[in-house]
């Protein structure tokens, strides 16, 4: 019965993202269930003595399209409790750089009002963190971090 269930988690379903709601204030984007499990550890990790945890659990699969990121986006900041994203995505299958163009359009789309902190890692690496330092001036609300641990302190001190 999808009056039982949560609105976003029934939207993210149709988009074919697999989104759970929690309570915190950093939404995760990340692609691979073990990876957004890591993800959220470690903004627990990080932001549990300034109360900062995890808003969500969103995984977008191997091959996230930039609907489907524009999507992910749409639903991340319908929750009003979000102060703040970290995206991180390992780029085995998909390209970083097409994750990257579609972070960019999904930026330019949905408008990104809080800070948005990006980790990529894998194929294609060095052309998506190209992408991304050309559209930060467009997107001063994005931000890079080379590894997992200065994304996880970054999105968390911008997210207090």
């Amino acid at each position: 019965d999808e009056g039982e269930e949560n609105p976003a988690e029934i939207r993210a379903g149709k988009a074919n993202l697999n989104f759970i709601q929690l309570d915190g204030t950093v939404a995760c984007l990340v692609n691979g269930a073990g990876l957004a499990m890591a993800t959220m550890d470690i903004i627990n990790y990080h932001g549990k003595a300034h109360g900062v945890g995890p808003a969500n659990f969103l995984d977008v699969g191997g091959s996230v399209t930039a609907a489907g990121a524009v999507e992910a986006f749409r639903i991340i900041l319908s929750d009003p409790k979000v102060k703040g994203i970290l995206v991180n995505v390992f780029g085995g299958i998909a390209s970083c750089a097409t994750i990257a163009d579609a972070l960019v359009k999904a930026g330019k789309e949905v408008g990104f009002k809080v800070p948005v902190v990006v980790r990529l890692e894998g194929n294609e690496v060095e052309k998506a963190r190209a992408i991304l330092a050309a559209a930060a001036a467009e997107l001063p609300t994005l931000k890079t971090a080379a590894d997992l641990t200065s994304a996880a302190k970054l999105v968390v001190e911008l997210s207090k």
